[in-house]
């Protein structure tokens, strides 16, 4: 999967990656046509715990849900790895256990444990040192395993624009592979940011979020490789699920909201499984 996702990069093609956060929606994303998903810490906390992205979830609890979400899938998975869940050691674990479990690449941030989802009220950073012996630890466990580092730095609302390049340029010295460099203000920003640090870029398209949502013709101009959508899917399925149970709770049926009931079955599998079971079956009496 490391390979692949190397090899998608190299492309140079902008790379749009819906995000997932459980293993239907991992599954709906590769059955759209997608190459690339990103397993989001924010999606996997609602839709495992229903709770907020705020360092509630173990390393143990991420690693589950990761390879939950990997099960259904043939596309690469970039997976979310929060801080690391500790000291450099605990970072290499972190690395080390993704690679283990067949994902892409692994993103390490630059929070304050418990982190905080990035375009929320609450987060702080640690010291510029301490963020570059993390990515240094990644790099090292990179070393045995074959995985990609996705460093983060979200040093850009409490210290500046300035703060958040120096730490992506130390990020990409270490040997980072994609550089993300969290909640720019404007496009401007956003050009300055790939200009001035060589390397793969992410750019996170949050729909409300501080960072301007961007057509991805322009994310390609300024200079951006991988284009995020960390919310969209969560965000619609709520939506929708909102809407469901009021039309239920005013006594109103929901079939506006539902997918067909053949549409369901195939797109879960039950099409696939039942036909490969078919076969197995006959196989097995043939052989008789």
């Amino acid at each position: 999967m490391a390979d692949r996702l190397r090899a998608l990069i190299a492309l140079g093609d902008l790379i749009t990656m819906p995000c997932c956060f459980d293993a239907l929606s991992a599954r709906l994303i590769e059955q759209s046509g997608f190459d690339l998903t990103f397993l989001s810490g924010f999606g996997a906390s609602a839709s495992r715990l229903g709770a907020p992205d705020t360092g509630l979830m173990s390393y143990g609890e991420v690693l589950d849900q990761a390879r939950n979400a990997m099960h259904p899938l043939t596309i690469p998975m970039i997976v979310d790895g929060d801080t690391g869940h500790g000291n450099p050691m605990n970072v290499m674990r972190t690395v080390s256990g993704f690679a283990r479990a067949g994902c892409a690449a692994v993103m390490i941030e630059d929070q304050v444990a418990p982190k905080r989802c990035g375009h929320t009220q609450g987060k702080s950073v640690v010291s510029r040192s301490e963020a570059v012996e993390r990515i240094h630890a990644a790099v090292e466990a990179r070393a045995s395993h074959d995985i990609l580092i996705l460093a983060r730095t979200d040093a850009r609302r409490e210290h500046g624009l300035d703060e958040a390049l120096a730490r992506a340029e130390a990020f990409a010295e270490i040997g980072a592979d994609i550089l993300f460099v969290e909640e720019p203000y404007s496009a401007e920003e956003m050009a300055v940011i790939c200009s001035s640090i060589d390397g793969v870029h992410m750019a996170n398209m949050l729909e409300g979020g501080q960072t301007p949502i961007l057509p991805p013709a322009q994310l390609v101009e300024l200079g951006y490789s991988i284009a995020a959508y960390p919310l969209t899917l969560l965000s619609a399925a709520m939506k929708a699920m909102n809407a469901a149970l009021a039309d239920l709770a005013a006594g109103r049926s929901a079939q506006e909201h539902l997918l067909d009931f053949a549409d369901l079955r195939e797109q879960i599998g039950f099409d696939a499984y039942h036909n490969k079971a078919n076969a197995l079956s006959s196989r097995h009496l043939k052989d008789k």
